[in-house]
């Protein structure tokens, strides 16, 4: 592979960064007027499908939702502990024994998403510190909620645990935080594994939100019962959408891998709970991130997929041409959740760490 000269991303100044920091919970009125015409036709959508579900007898019924969003509040309040940091109460969970990992969380997720992801992992004999990131469940959601200031709290994680240095995977948007936290703190971290990395890493967004897609970030992921609503109507479309992953390999994986990813899609529930940490992923990852991979110490593993429809393939591969020691690892498929690959990927991390 080629490598190309190793330099340090843009900076955005601080004015911008002060102006998409207003735009997330207040837009411009231009701006907030088009996306209530926008939010308006697709509420109508979905309230029209929703309407027709029932009537075709799909199932919908209140008591279904609130059992559900009861049992999902019920799993996320248990197992998890919460420590105060200087930016706030930091929730967290351990699974496993072993050598500790730091699984971060991507969008959506919080610690339970976090062991999710490392199941395989916990199963192989490691033991996983999973950490909910700003505005995820119940870790708090700060004035400066920066990939730098999450870093900074996972050392007061690790104080608090008391360990001194252990290997970090950092997981679609978890992946800023986490290479964040091997460039600052490089005695802490024995090995950076980004896994899926979702970063702005050339200036350019790159992922391109349908219309479908935003609305989701600004309505649709605000409410438990429409997020219900749309994962009962729709469930593939939501697998494409949220989970950036192409439907179609549902039907060409093993039925655990389908199940895998059916599970992922259900455990964002309650939505609601995750709603400022959604938002927060989606400034940061979109926006010019300033960080010099170049500068990272520790040994770094990168995953990604072809097919991954929120291209972090592309990021992969600009984050190995800057780090050159890097090894590089994209599959030829399994979308944004390495579908079909989970066991290829534990089996990764577990040579890379060991």
């Amino acid at each position: 592979m080629q490598r190309v000269g190793v330099h340090t991303v843009a900076v955005l100044d601080q004015s911008q960064i002060a102006r998409a920091k207003v735009r997330v919970n207040n837009q411009p009125q231009q701006e907030q007027d088009l996306e209530l015409v926008m939010n308006r036709r697709v509420l109508l959508s979905v309230g029209t499908a929703i309407t027709s579900g029932a009537l075709l007898g799909v199932g919908f019924s209140i008591g279904s939702y609130t059992d559900t969003l009861a049992a999902a509040k019920r799993r996320v309040s248990q197992n998890s502990v919460v420590i105060q940091t200087e930016h706030g109460k930091l929730e967290y969970a351990v699974a496993g024994s072993g050598n500790p990992l730091l699984m971060i969380h991507g969008t959506g997720g919080g610690f339970d998403q976090g062991l999710r992801f490392a199941h395989r992992l916990i199963e192989k004999g490691v033991q996983v510190i999973a950490p909910s990131r700003f505005g995820y469940l119940q870790t708090d959601f700060p004035k400066d909620p920066s990939p730098e200031n999450q870093a900074d709290s996972l050392v007061e994680l690790l104080d608090h645990l008391g360990i001194e240095k252990l290997a970090v995977v950092g997981g679609s948007a978890g992946a800023l935080p986490a290479a964040q936290f091997a460039l600052r703190h490089p005695d802490r971290c024995s090995q950076l594994i980004l896994l899926v990395p979702a970063a702005n890493l050339t200036n350019r967004d790159p992922v391109e939100f349908t219309a479908f897609q935003q609305f989701l970030v600004s309505r649709l992921l605000t409410s438990d019962f429409l997020f219900w609503a749309t994962t009962k109507l729709v469930p593939k479309q939501m697998i494409r959408t949220l989970l950036a992953t192409t439907p179609q390999l549902l039907e060409e994986v093993t039925p655990e891998e389908r199940q895998r990813a059916e599970v992922i899609l259900h455990e964002l529930q309650p939505i609601s709970q995750r709603t400022n940490g959604m938002r927060n992923d989606a400034l940061y990852a979109g926006s010019a991130a300033s960080i010099d991979l170049a500068s990272i110490r520790p040994p770094m593993l990168v995953i990604s997929t072809e097919d991954d429809l929120f291209g972090t393939d592309e990021t992969a591969r600009t984050i190995a041409a800057r780090v050159p020691t890097a090894r590089l690892v994209i599959y030829p498929s399994g979308g944004h959740i390495w579908l079909g690959h989970d066991e290829d990927v534990a089996n990764e991390i577990i040579q890379f760490i060991q």
